[in-house]
């Protein structure tokens, strides 16, 4: 029988999470991105995809993803402390690792491979990359559904998660499950769909 073993962050883990952020924050400023949009506004939403603006202020369409992701990483989390017993690793520690997980993406999110592969084969025309304050955010919505999912039933996870795939998917033809195909492997058919053709 698994032991019941809480991945929920106490002030360690918070402020271990909190470190490993800063961390991503200052290595993306040494990567020369910006800090906030060049547009020069800060703004808490912007809805408009095909936009400068996209990926540059506190939220967008793809902040859902991020929130899934943290559903991920919790899942990921609840298997190796919770099933198979892991203990090399105070539980305390797991969203910290998770925070890193999704740090060490948005600098290879933003690194010029990743960036050129976006335009490339998705939808993502123009697609110069995140502002840090959008890559900080993206890890703040992860960290927000890694603790959701330490605090919601499994069942109600998975069907928040279902709902933000299809809700963005009616929205913006693309979604977490899109945007990893397409970057994986494109599929030209979807490529079209999500263009409006």
């Amino acid at each position: 029988m698994a032991s019941r073993v809480s991945l929920r962050p106490g002030r360690a883990g918070w402020i271990a999470a909190a470190g490993v952020a800063l961390g991503i924050v200052i290595i993306l400023l040494g990567m020369a991105r910006p800090p906030i949009c060049p547009c020069g506004t800060i703004r808490l939403w912007q809805g408009v995809v095909e936009s400068a603006e996209n990926s540059q202020q506190i939220s967008d369409w793809y902040s859902f993803s991020h929130v899934i992701h943290g559903f991920l990483f919790y899942g990921a989390a609840h298997l190796l402390w919770r099933r198979a017993g892991f203990k090399a690793i105070s539980p305390q520690w797991a969203l910290a690792l998770a925070v890193l997980v999704e740090g060490s993406w948005e600098i290879l999110e933003n690194s010029p491979i990743i960036i050129d592969r976006y335009r490339a084969v998705t939808i993502s025309w123009g697609y110069s990359g995140d502002s840090v304050l959008n890559s900080f955010c993206d890890m703040a919505f992860m960290a927000l559904g890694f603790v959701f999912a330490s605090r919601a039933p499994a069942t109600v996870t998975i069907l928040v998660g279902v709902a933000f795939e299809l809700f963005t998917l009616a929205m913006i033809r693309d979604n977490l499950t899109l945007n990893v195909l397409m970057l994986v492997w494109p599929v030209e058919v979807v490529r079209q769909w999500q263009a409006g053709g």
